[in-house]
Order: C-alpha cells, then structure tokens, then sequence
C-alpha cells in the first residue's frame, strides 16, 4: 500500500521592512522547501509575514498564526514547518504554548535549523519554554540597545525620526547608515518658521489665547502649506514643543541647544509654559483677553472643576454669494 506523503503548511516572517528588502523571506521559503523534499512531505500551503515583531505582537494579532489554528482544527495539514521556531514568536510567555497547542492537535512542529520540537515527557516541555525564553531575552536586548543607540544619536543633536515639526524640514546632508542609505537630518523652514514666531509674539506678549489665535490666523489666511488652518490642537501643540527652542529631542532624551535649529527664543519657551500652566489654575493672575460675544467670559469659574467659562465655536466659515467667507 502507498504511503501518503505528509501535508505541510509552512510559515515564513520578518520582523521589519529592512529584512524583506534583503530577501530574508525568499531565502526562509528555499530552505523550507528543500527541507520538506529531503523529507517526502509536500507542501500544501505557505504563509508569509511581513513587517511582523514576534516579540510585540500577540498570536491573537497575527493573522496567519490564527488562520493556521483555524486549519490545524480543520485537519488540513500535518506539519507546521519553519525556518526556525522563532519565526512562530519571540513571546516566552505566550509562543510556548501556542507551540503546545498545535502539538496537541496532532500537528508535528518543525524546524529546519532546530528539527522537531516534541513534548513527550517534561523535558520537552522544559525545552520548549528556555527556547522562546531565550528569544524574548534577545528581542528585549535588541530593543535596549536600539532605545540606547537611538538616545545617542539625539543626544548629538541627530534627528532619528517620527513626525517633522511643523517649521522645520527633513534634508538629505549626507549622513548614511550602516547600510549606505540615506539619513534625514533638520533644518529650518523659514515660511513656516515665521508663523511659529508670530504664535508665540501673540500668545506671550499679547495675551492671546490657543482658540484666538486660531481665528486670528484665518483671518490671516495664514495656513499650512496644504491650504488647511490650525485647529486649538495644533496651537497647542506648537506652545508646548521644546524643539523651537534648537532641541532635539527623542522620548526622554534630548540634545543641548543646537543654535542653526533655533526658531524661538529658551526664554520666550519657559514664558508660554508658565502661561500655559497659569492658565489652568483657578482665578490665575494671568492677563488674559477677554473679548468675545458671551458675557463674562474668562470672569466666572466653574464651581465644578474650577475653569473660567469659554466660549467655543466650531469655527466654520461660510461661502456668501459675493466670494467672501462670513461666519457658518
């Protein structure tokens, strides 16, 4: 009688962008394949994961480790093949038994670098746990000495990414990384700079406040480049940012004063926090404006929490059938 050859489902992942563009999946997918040929199997279905952390995300968030629960309790297949374990997660106190869980639905789990992880005494099941425990230990200091590297670099006063501060620009000034690629570093945009310096003139030395400078720029028409005002967020936003002050700064670390970055003056920062701060106080003795259409506004309190009474408008403007914008 034939024997029939074992189904495989194969799993292939990387954890960032970086890895896909070195090919590391093509080459999990060759190894794979020719593991499963020397061995008779056949390979039924194959799952790819781009992008993926086994380290920072659960199982229950990855998508091809649930479609291939889905398939073990279906009895589509009979062997769970990877490059190595690790590429089922780096999680010591979940992959474990994500690796048990499979086992026990009658699915052999394979390595090709590691061989088969079984569980037929506590030895095994010993064996499993040090194997994901050494690779969450490894994720974790991969991580501690990217967080400490990344520290370093802001610390010099090098930008590492995230979100360009409106008022500045990301710029090619020939740094490259260990792989010869680009690195973007900050520079000054003097059109948006230029707008940051009037927020700050209006809000330390005239008494504005986040909501009228948000009207006082649309009457303006002073916008982003994309031709969109500045909501009450971004105002305050751009008051509480420390890198108009030349600082570069990175969760908590942070660089000295880097003087071609510098947009604002330190003192003229610390003013606005201490504003900033005055006004969330009770009866502050903070000068505030207080022009607007309600009465008493910035004169009474909440008897609640404390907070002077506000005015808030949607701040909508209308087309009238003149071409000029009035109040919605």
């Amino acid at each position: 009688m034939e024997q029939t050859s074992k189904r495989v489902y194969t799993l292939y992942r990387v954890s960032t962008l970086g890895q896909v563009e070195k090919d590391d999946i093509p080459m999990q997918k060759q190894c794979c394949r020719d593991f499963a040929q020397q061995n008779g199997w056949t390979i039924v279905k194959e799952f790819a994961e781009k992008g993926v952390s086994g380290y920072k995300k659960s199982a229950k968030e990855r998508d091809a480790i649930q479609q291939l629960r889905q398939a073990a309790m279906d009895h589509e297949f009979d062997i769970l093949l990877v490059f190595m374990f690790d590429r089922l997660g780096r999680k010591d106190d979940e992959t474990p038994f994500v690796v048990k869980w499979f086992a026990e639905q009658g699915i052999e789990v394979w390595s090709v670098m590691e061989g088969q992880q079984r569980f037929d005494n506590h030895v095994d099941d010993l064996m499993n746990y040090i194997r994901y425990w050494q690779a969450s230990g490894e994720s974790l200091k991969t991580s501690i000495r990217t967080k400490t590297r990344l520290g370093q670099l802001t610390e010099e006063g090098h930008y590492t990414g995230g979100t360009v501060p409106f008022g500045y620009r990301a710029v090619d000034k020939g740094r490259r990384n260990k792989k010869n690629k680009p690195v973007f570093d900050l520079e000054v945009n003097e059109e948006e700079a230029t707008i940051v310096r009037l927020i700050f003139q209006k809000y330390v030395f005239e008494g504005y406040g986040s909501y009228r400078l948000c009207h006082w720029l649309d009457e303006q028409n002073i916008t982003h480049a994309n031709g969109k005002g500045f909501p009450n967020t971004s105002i305050q936003r751009i008051i509480q940012n420390v890198a108009y002050t030349g600082v570069v700064k990175n969760g908590e670390s942070r660089s000295e004063i880097i003087p071609e970055l510098q947009i604002i003056e330190p003192e003229v920062y610390e003013r606005a926090q201490q504003i900033r701060a005055e006004r969330l106080r009770p009866h502050s003795a903070v000068p505030l404006n207080s022009k607007g259409s309600a009465l008493l506004v910035g004169f009474i309190y909440c008897g609640h929490c404390g907070n002077r009474l506000t005015l808030t408008t949607s701040g909508g403007r209308k087309h009238c059938g003149d071409g000029t914008r009035g109040p919605a």
